[in-house]
């Protein structure tokens, strides 16, 4: 008879009420020595906060948890630690200006007399280094190494702490493709030497790549813990949003009009007053979606604020329909027919601590019928934010909630509702699709098809090449803030992308060769 699997960790009926708000209602959740389990659900659904629970940043209301069998309560992150658990946050939490070796050992520094023992660290790491795949040199600074290498430092942080549990909070959201395909090839290598792991993902390529088991989360409830060999990805998402997905867009042909959006040989600063964009040109008419694919830090962020009026254009030219607006106001940008979804929605997209209707109308609030002779007319706000609340399915109890009170997924889905429902001729879409679950995204891909097929030009920028390859009509990639290739998307591949993002122009170097 086969030996029953041990369960390592066993969260049962775990519920976590916020002021009468169940965030997590009723949820099992196991997880087995060696074996790496998806997490999978909807924005809101109550993921993180189940995670926030067995990393030690939130107490169950409810529920009990196991940790090898024995029953424990993980009442602070210090306790989580001593227990073998560690998170691996989507956002790296690394001091730039200190090493390798200074980050891992920080909070957890051995002495050797009165000081600092680096001998024995730098040994302790480099044999993890070695143990695990994750080759990364001590002495080197945070700020000078890759993302994906920065990744690798946050691993070793967790392992060098005694993490046999590890939790992976959406580990590949800046990552091109073949960091991806390397990272998973790490992650099955920690379960292989008997890490068990918890992903935490939106990306069902990624679950079916390299989880054994996937539990599905839906509105605070476990739905279901499944084989990832025995479910597809329509079963997968129909039992994450609770009806059916369609993962393939019907786009019309193209129907190309005149040119939207021209940038001519343009030069953008970075904020220490280094390039950041040099020389980029490219045009983009209306009746198409041109994407913009890169590694994050590549110009992208100086491009787009440069375009919006964000940021000052130290050459070249910004035309939008005919009219140069190089270091315009935003406002006269914005009126000449600009939408912008920006990439950091807190930042750039909202007013936290305002109402959600003020922030539907932050772009128009001055017009009629929104305001006359310079009095708003709160009703008239009250009603449209509601029209569009519907209409996007922003998960909210009103429409006077401050925007703070959302979830993230639900304050991007409020900013693209106030710039699609603009009118504008140019839609500027930075990360559109950033932290949102397939159902949502399958909607926000359907808008910006309808703006297109409207006769709008849209400027997808993404790190998504799922996204870029299945929305663009033409893909200009950018590497050191200039151009390394433009490619159709039925012409490459995400190899080719990925290549093309780290420099490597394969077609000017084949046509050399010949």
């Amino acid at each position: 008879m086969e030996k029953e699997i041990k369960n390592i960790i066993e969260m049962r009926h775990i519920v976590k009420d916020f002021n009468g708000f169940k965030a997590n209602n009723d949820i099992n959740l196991t997880l087995r020595k060696g074996e790496i389990l998806a997490l999978l659900g909807e924005n809101g659904a109550g993921k993180s906060t189940l995670m926030s629970i067995l990393s030690g940043l939130l107490e169950p209301t409810s529920g009990e948890i196991y940790v090898r069998g024995e029953k424990v309560n993980i009442s602070g992150p210090n306790v989580a630690t001593s227990l073998g658990i560690g998170m691996v946050h989507q956002h790296f939490m690394l001091a730039q200006a200190f090493t390798v070796l200074e980050n891992i050992i920080l909070g957890h520094e051995t002495t050797k007399g009165l000081a600092l023992d680096f001998k024995t660290a730098r040994e302790k790491i480099l044999a993890l280094s070695k143990q695990y795949g994750l080759a990364i040199d001590p002495d080197a600074k945070i700020s000078d190494i890759t993302v994906a290498q920065q990744q690798r430092v946050e691993i070793l942080k967790v392992l060098y702490r005694g993490a046999d549990i590890l939790i992976f909070d959406e580990p590949t959201a800046v990552l091109t493709p073949q960091e991806i395909t390397e990272f998973i090839k790490i992650m099955k290598n920690l379960a292989k030497e008997g890490k068990s792991i918890i992903l935490i993902t939106h990306k069902l390529k990624e679950i079916k790549e390299s989880a054994d088991r996937v539990t599905v989360i839906r509105a605070g409830k476990s739905i279901q813990t499944v084989s990832v060999a025995d479910a597809n990805d329509e079963q997968l998402a129909e039992m994450m949003v609770g009806h059916h997905v369609n993962f393939k867009l019907d786009k019309a042909p193209l129907n190309l009009g005149k040119n939207i959006l021209e940038v001519k040989d343009l030069h953008v600063n970075e904020d220490r007053g280094t390039d950041a964009v040099k020389g980029l040109s490219f045009n983009i008419r209306g009746g198409e979606i041109l994407g913009l694919a890169g590694i994050d830090g590549n110009g992208q962020d100086e491009l787009v604020e440069a375009i919006t009026g964000l940021r000052h254009v130290e050459g070249g030219q910004v035309v939008i329909n005919g009219q140069d607006l190089t270091n315009k106001p935003v406002r006269q940008i914005t009126e000449a027919g600009v939408g912008h979804i920006p990439a950091d929605r807190q930042k750039y997209g909202l007013i936290l601590q305002l109402p959600l209707s003020e922030n539907i109308a932050s772009q128009t609030y001055y017009k009629e019928p929104y305001s006359k002779h310079g009095i708003m007319n709160e009703q008239t706000i009250r009603e449209h934010a509601r029209e569009l609340i519907k209409k996007f399915d922003v998960r909210t109890t009103s429409e006077q909630l401050p925007a703070s009170d959302l979830s993230g997924g639900n304050q991007q889905k409020a900013i693209i509702s106030r710039e699609l429902d603009r009118d504008a001729d140019l839609i500027i879409a930075f990360q559109p699709t950033r932290g949102l679950d397939v159902g949502a995204i399958e909607y926000i891909h359907s808008q910006l098809l309808k703006q297109r097929d409207a006769g709008k030009a849209v400027l997808l920028v993404s790190y998504e090449l799922d996204e870029i390859l299945q929305l663009s009509d033409r893909i200009v990639v950018l590497h050191d803030g200039a151009e390394s290739g433009e490619v159709k998307p039925d012409q490459t591949s995400e190899t080719e992308l990925g290549l093309l993002m780290t420099g490597k122009n394969t077609k000017k170097e084949a046509a050399a060769n010949d």
